[in-house]
């Protein structure tokens, strides 16, 4: 399974407690109508800098100061990274809350809006072009230059064990059998602070994989019965490839998608993880985002990336058995 065990995403709980948010478990009544099931939604939109990203980032640099004190060494003199966003802005913020200067390699085309939320968190930006060579040659040049920490935004174990720590929140927030109205209502969508007797099933969107490994650790070391699926656009399926083949098989091209968070591949430490805990991998095309997103921005529920989530929940009767590229057949 590799470098990320429950213990560490246990560990990593402890480093978050009272940094981030303990965000709502919610239901909508529309989608479960339309699922014809009970769907539950861990609100991640609702996190600081707005996304699940901040706790593998927070984890990741709170580590590396911990590591230093305890070797009696100086604080690392740079944090380094690269993102089309969200983990930029998360790395940004980890590392301002420490006092850690961090550089930031983003993509030309991430959207203006998140270079300008990287910025705000006081993160020098690095243009690269958008693909993963390009990521990845031109952090480690600003590594080399700044005397930085490279902190990769979906390998490193670290990061990897703080994404997982939303899995310990699920398994906390989703049991028992009552269900209390929360005052959040959009276009007659009707949302609900939930709680629910177990947990059958996870569904997590991936790119990288550290969401899906770090949960898929912490879900089968603490329910094994439980199963987990990752979901990805089809038109970026190099998770849906890999575990269809059994080895890591990486997007050749950079993918077109509208969900731009998950255009990056999975990597060597979250493949074998996903290979040995995920039980399947979920695709979706654009029109199915697209419909979905519509749908959850009328319930205000989540951005494109999650839609791709609910998209599945949408559709996931039908997609098994009529349109095989949508399911591995492995769980």
């Amino acid at each position: 399974m590799g470098s990320v065990r429950v213990a560490d995403v246990g560990a990593a709980m402890g480093r978050l407690r009272g940094r981030v948010h303990r965000t709502p478990v919610l239901t909508c009544g529309a989608l479960q109508r339309l699922a014809g099931r009970r769907l539950l939604f861990k609100c991640e939109l609702f996190q600081r800098t707005g996304s699940f990203k901040i706790r593998g980032a927070l984890n990741a640099v709170r580590s590396l100061v911990e590591e230093a004190e305890r070797a009696g060494q100086e604080r690392p003199r740079a944090i380094v990274t690269h993102s089309s966003g969200n983990h930029g802005q998360a790395l940004a913020c980890a590392a301002r809350d420490e006092g850690i200067p961090a550089y930031v390699v983003v993509p030309r085309t991430a959207p203006p809006c998140k270079q300008a939320a990287i910025r705000a968190y006081g993160a020098t930006l690095v243009p690269c072009e958008p693909s993963d060579e390009s990521r990845a040659e031109t952090a480690a040049r600003v590594v080399r230059e700044t005397g930085g920490v490279m902190v990769h935004p979906n390998q490193a174990p670290a990061v990897i064990a703080g994404q997982g720590t939303i899995a310990l929140e699920v398994l906390e927030q989703v049991r028992g059998c009552s269900t209390r109205v929360q005052s959040c209502h959009r276009n007659g969508s009707r949302f609900f602070s939930a709680q629910a007797p177990e947990v059958n099933a996870v569904v997590v969107p991936v790119g990288g994989g550290g969401m899906v490994a770090g949960i898929a650790v912490a879900i089968k070391a603490l329910r094994p019965d439980v199963k987990v699926f990752a979901a990805e656009p089809r038109n970026a399926d190099d998770c849906y490839q890999s575990k269809l083949r059994g080895e890591l098989t990486p997007n050749r091209h950079t993918p077109v998608t509208i969900a731009d968070a998950v255009k990056t591949s999975i990597g060597e430490n979250t493949w074998p993880i996903i290979r040995d805990l995920v039980d399947d991998v979920l695709t979706v095309s654009e029109e199915e985002i697209k419909c979905c997103r519509a749908r959850c921005t009328r319930g205000a529920l989540r951005s494109p990336r999650g839609a791709r989530t609910c998209c599945w929940d949408d559709s996931c009767c039908s997609v098994p058995n009529s349109e095989p590229h949508g399911w591995c057949g492995k769980g």
